[in-house]
């Protein structure tokens, strides 16, 4: 049997909202996640935090050629924490995986992105930890 790919937590699950303000207070509300910082990736989505995991909520565009179910790096998708990223891509290759890389604007942070045979969506990365989001001041009357 081969090297399995060096996982060492999940990071987050991603899923896709037609309504991001709904499914923000859905899971702020029911389930307690909180927001915290996100990235300026250019298109709406939210970032939440609660019990050692981040939801990545990410908004529909309805294009097909951004929705698409090949290996996208907006689909839903769970994303796990490796040390090495290069290691795992060293791997993918090895298994004859298919993969698109991805570099996260603002950081250092580098996610590989393949498929599961039955074409469900991994995300595979190196993250810092959840940044709470800065409170803005409080009114002074």
């Amino acid at each position: 049997m081969s090297k399995p790919l060096p996982i060492e937590s999940v990071n987050h699950i991603t899923r896709v909202t037609h309504d991001l303000e709904a499914s923000t207070a859905f899971y702020c509300d029911v389930l307690g996640f909180r927001p915290i910082w996100r990235p300026n990736f250019g298109f709406d989505g939210a970032w939440l935090f609660n019990c050692g995991v981040q939801i990545h909520l990410i908004c529909a565009t309805g294009d097909p050629a951004i929705d698409a179910p090949e290996t996208s790096i907006r689909a839903n998708h769970v994303a796990f924490h490796v040390a090495d990223t290069d290691a795992v891509e060293d791997l993918l290759r090895q298994k004859g995986i298919p993969y698109k890389i991805n570099h996260v604007p603002g950081t250092d942070v580098t996610q590989l992105f393949f498929q599961d045979p039955e074409g469900y969506h991994i995300e595979i990365g190196t993250y810092p930890p959840a940044r709470e989001l800065e409170s803005p001041p409080a009114d002074k009357a």
